[in-house]
């Protein structure tokens, strides 16, 4: 090995960066325990490390103290998390990335319109959970092709999409060809749903996918995002491994490899890519050159009640 090819962007999007800049700015402000419904994003070392802040991960809103405060992960939620919520005089902080907000704004105006809304995601991902809880009775989830060929709908000439945020462009892309094909007048977003973040990391991949002879994607199994990077990269020709940190590289993997790819996922922070690449430092890599595709300058303001006009009155430092 001589070459790494580090790609970029790369790492958090502003969607993460702000959900996890909540979770430590909720502790600053209300003290342990600071209670997060699901994992704030998807990545195991970014959990453990708020839990050794102080935040407790819990599976349901219902399983936080009455008068407690919860956090909303970066995925968003279905309404009826909201009413739980009230229920239990919980103090909610929300931490929905506000590009899945689009999302459910948009399935709520469909489904006013009594549209069909084909929603193109995962089955069980919380994003996808979160978006349908928006409109049950109007929501048909379609995971591929192939479903999109089949899904029937009560009137064609009434039907709508749109998509999970963290899925691969071109398969997604694939999937609304098929749908225009079959439902001519189908109503789109107003923007893509895929958001700026997930498109750009796949974009950065396929260009370190032309050059290297195997790529090394930074991220948890439960990340979509990630997930798709190592698809992006594999339908290229190139071989991808996921891995959570450095410690899950098989050496086998880089036997022969000149050029190896390094990029990681959206809810991976970037010191885990820096021990990754310690680690092929020590292992013979002589040269680290970043392939950057496009420069990234996105922000979102932060929620009511995390703040720094909130902390500055509770005299916490920002």
């Amino acid at each position: 090995m001589q070459r790494v090819l580090l790609a970029a962007p790369r790492g958090y999007c502003a969607g993460v960066d702000r959900a996890v800049d909540i979770v430590e700015r909720a502790l600053r402000l209300y003290g342990a325990p600071v209670y997060v419904r699901k994992q704030i994003v998807h990545n195991i070392h970014v959990v453990r490390d708020l839990e050794r802040k102080g935040a407790v991960f819990v599976e349901e809103e219902t399983e936080v103290p009455e008068g407690a405060t919860v956090v909303l992960s970066a995925h968003g939620v279905a309404p009826e998390v909201y009413e739980n919520s009230a229920r239990r005089r919980l103090r909610v902080i929300d931490a929905t990335c506000p590009l899945v907000t689009k999302v459910h704004l948009e399935a709520r105006r469909f489904a006013k319109e009594e549209s069909t809304i084909l929603l193109i995601g995962h089955e069980g991902h919380e994003e996808v959970i979160g978006t349908s809880g928006e409109a049950p009775e109007h929501i048909r989830l379609v995971g591929d092709v192939d479903e999109a060929r089949t899904v029937e709908v009560p009137d064609p000439t009434r039907v709508s999409y749109l998509s999970q945020t963290t899925l691969s462009v071109d398969e997604t892309n694939r999937i609304i060809e098929v749908l225009r094909e079959r439902f001519p007048g189908i109503q789109a977003p107003p923007r893509d749903d895929i958001c700026y973040a997930t498109q750009n990391r796949q974009d950065a991949v396929k260009e370190v996918a032309r050059r290297a002879d195997v790529l090394l994607v930074i991220g948890s199994d439960n990340s979509s995002n990630s997930n798709r990077l190592v698809e992006v990269s594999r339908a290229m020709g190139t071989s991808a491994y996921l891995i959570d940190d450095e410690t899950e590289v098989d050496e086998a993997w880089l036997d022969g490899a000149e050029n190896v790819g390094v990029t990681s996922g959206a809810s991976a922070p970037e010191w885990l890519v820096d021990r990754v690449l310690a680690w092929l430092r020590h292992r013979g890599a002589t040269e680290i050159e970043e392939v950057r595709v496009v420069e990234e300058h996105m922000a979102f303001g932060l929620p009511r009640g995390v703040r720094d006009s909130d902390l500055e009155r509770a005299g916490v430092g920002a």
